[in-house]
């Protein structure tokens, strides 16, 4: 477990720089956001969360599949990890931001390229 990255992930990194292509600056991991978003656009106030499908729980996503040993722990902290995600949008969109999520499943080959144009649209 301690192997597994929480910053700079392979999702994160293909929203990254295909929004520095397109001419987005952005900050990466802002401590004083809640949350701490993985990329925050301070310009069209606008934070993106790119959450990996198992652990925020991404429902009826195939790379969402509750581990058949131990199970209620993982339920239990999958649980928990949608809660914080819950109470930060909330912090956040509170404070006037427009709060964005991707998961990683929508940045697979066959949905990339849609994923990413929504998103553009959706930024501006």
């Amino acid at each position: 477990m301690s192997q597994i990255k929480g910053k700079n992930t392979k999702p994160e990194m293909l929203v990254r720089k295909f929004l520095f292509s397109k001419g987005f600056r952005y900050r990466l991991h802002v401590k004083t956001l809640p949350g701490k978003p993985d990329i925050v656009l301070p310009k069209y106030k606008t934070v993106i969360f790119v959450h990996g499908c198992f652990w925020h729980g991404h429902e009826g996503c195939k790379y969402y599949v509750v581990p058949k040993t131990r199970t209620d722990w993982w339920l239990n902290k999958i649980k928990r990890n949608k809660e914080l995600d819950l109470k930060n949008l909330q912090a956040l969109r509170l404070d006037s931001w427009r709060v964005l999520t991707i998961f990683e499943c929508d940045l697979k080959p066959k949905l990339i390229g849609s994923t990413l144009q929504r998103l553009l649209i959706k930024i501006k």
